[in-house]
């Protein structure tokens, strides 16, 4: 009884070192950039768009849709690397077992 005792408070501990990563994970910052920077966004770890930046040589009103690609580039690219981010620290504590529902 002893053991599972001591089991259980290793797997709290180990819970409230994850809720404390996860919300870590908010101050925590990536960028993506497409068109050589042209457009550049950053991402928290919660995976939020912060900011967007459009440089003016990017916009041609002539071509709308190369200036929609390279946003979605840009943000697709900064959500990639925030996933990346978050999947390295939550692996610190799942020793890189997928938990579903977990993050």
């Amino acid at each position: 009884m002893n053991n599972m005792n001591q089991m259980m408070k290793q797997v709290k501990k180990m819970q409230e070192q994850m809720l404390k990563a996860q919300e870590a994970l908010g101050s925590k910052i990536v960028e993506g950039t497409s068109g050589g920077g042209v457009v550049s966004c950053t991402v928290n770890g919660h995976k939020k768009l912060l900011n967007l930046t459009i440089k003016p040589e990017a916009v041609d009103p002539d071509d709308v849709e190369m200036l929609q690609d390279l946003v979605l580039a840009a943000v697709n690219d900064a959500l990639g690397k925030a996933e990346e981010m978050s999947n390295e620290d939550m692996n610190k504590f799942t020793g890189g077992v997928k938990i579903p529902g977990l993050f």
